[in-house]
C-alpha cells in the first residue's frame, strides 16, 4: 500500500488522535497554569476549597486521559506508516481550539462553573480567552481542510 493509500485510509485516524491530544493538551495548560500556578481558579469554584482541589484532580486526570489516548493513536499510525503531521497538527489545534472556547463558553459563562480570574474586570480575559480559541478553530479547521482526501491522493501536493 503507497503513502496517499495509507493517509487516505487513516485519515479520520489522524484527526481523532490530534483532536484528543489537542484536547489534553489545552486542558493540562489549563489546569497547571491557571489552576495550580496562578491559582486563579479551580475546575469547580461553587463550594470549597478541597472541592476546588478535588475537582482539580479528576480534571487534570481527564487531560492526561485525552492527551495519553492521542499518542497511543499516534503510535498506532506511526506503525502502520500511515501518520501525517500537517493533519495531525490540524486535528491539535481544532480540539485545543474547540475545548478552550467550550471552556469560555460553556463553563465560564454558562455554567458558572468558574471564571478565568477573579476580583479583576474579566472582558478583556473573556475576549483573549476566546478569540485565541476561535484563532486555533480557524487554523486546525483549514489545515485539516488542506488534508482532505483529494489532497492525501495527492492532487494538490
Amino acid at each position: 500500500m503507497n503513502t496517499s493509500s495509507k493517509r487516505t485510509k487513516h485519515l479520520s485516524k489522524n484527526l481523532w488522535s490530534g483532536f484528543l491530544f489537542g484536547i489534553g493538551m489545552a486542558a493540562f495548560v489549563d489546569e497547571t497554569v491557571f489552576h495550580q500556578l496562578l491559582h486563579w481558579h479551580h475546575f469547580y469554584d461553587k463550594s470549597t476549597t478541597t472541592v476546588g482541589l478535588v475537582s482539580d484532580g479528576f480534571f487534570h486526570a481527564f487531560s492526561w486521559f485525552a492527551t495519553i489516548g492521542g499518542l497511543f493513536l499516534v503510535a498506532d499510525l506511526r506503525r502502520w506508516k500511515a501518520f501525517w503531521f500537517k493533519r495531525w497538527w490540524g486535528g491539535v489545534l481544532f480540539g485545543a481550539g474547540l475545548f478552550q472556547f467550550y471552556d469560555g463558553i460553556v463553563q465560564h459563562k454558562l455554567m458558572r462553573l468558574h471564571q478565568i480570574r477573579y476580583d479583576v474586570y474579566i472582558l478583556p480575559y473573556d475576549i483573549i480567552w476566546n478569540a485565541l480559541a476561535l484563532i486555533m478553530i480557524v487554523i486546525g479547521v483549514y489545515l485539516l481542510i488542506r488534508t482532505n482526501t483529494k489532497n492525501a491522493l495527492g492532487v494538490y501536493e
